[in-house]
């Protein structure tokens, strides 16, 4: 496994070299108390694409994302995921962060609907279900909690998609972590970003 910082990871970028470093094996793995964030997104920075992940996901991210579920307490979502990605069956409980009561999840018994900040989600869902949380957020959601501190984790895959919506800064978002690894696999890159 190679681990560079971020500074050497955004130069390395920034110079156009093709990075590429092995991930740990257990990379996905949770550990007790862990925060993680999951995103996938297109090449150019898209988190979407005709309106949902799926547009821009590929199939070997869409094993990883699986997996990785059924290694944690809880899944925090926000109300726009909950009503655009397929959560209506979820192998632990779900909290939906939403100013809007109306519960798009409602045949899904795992799914809690909270009106609450992210942060204060996070805390909650940690007390109620166990310290590990998996937040599937939108990039805002993630973004909030990278800036307070509260991703220990971040697993984020690129794929060669292009023309989505909904557009992050690749760069920007991984240059919150001082440990970040890569791996490329069938097209897609697998970052895992840490504090």
């Amino acid at each position: 496994m190679t681990r560079i910082s971020t500074w050497a990871y955004l130069t390395l970028v920034g110079a156009g070299d093709n990075l590429r470093a092995m991930s740990s094996p257990d990379s996905s793995a949770a550990k007790s108390g862990e925060i993680i964030a999951s995103l996938v997104v297109g090449s150019d920075g898209s988190t979407a694409k005709d309106g949902s992940s799926r547009g821009v996901t590929s199939t070997l991210d869409r094993a990883r994302f699986l997996e990785r579920r059924r290694h944690v307490d809880a899944i925090l979502i926000g109300g726009n995921t909950a009503r655009t990605e397929p959560y209506r069956k979820t192998p632990v409980p779900v909290v939906v962060v939403s100013t809007s009561m109306v519960n798009a999840l409602a045949d899904n018994r795992q799914a809690h609907w909270w009106s609450a900040s992210a942060e204060e989600a996070l805390e909650r869902a940690s007390r109620l279900f166990g310290p590990t949380i998996l937040v599937e957020a939108g990039a805002s959601i993630i973004n909030e909690l990278i800036a307070l501190g509260k991703i220990d984790r971040l697993e984020l895959s690129v794929t060669g998609v292009t023309g989505g919506e909904d557009k992050i800064d690749i760069k920007e978002m991984l240059s919150h972590f001082s440990d970040v690894t890569s791996v490329e696999e069938d097209g897609t890159t697998f970052y895992t970003a840490k504090k």
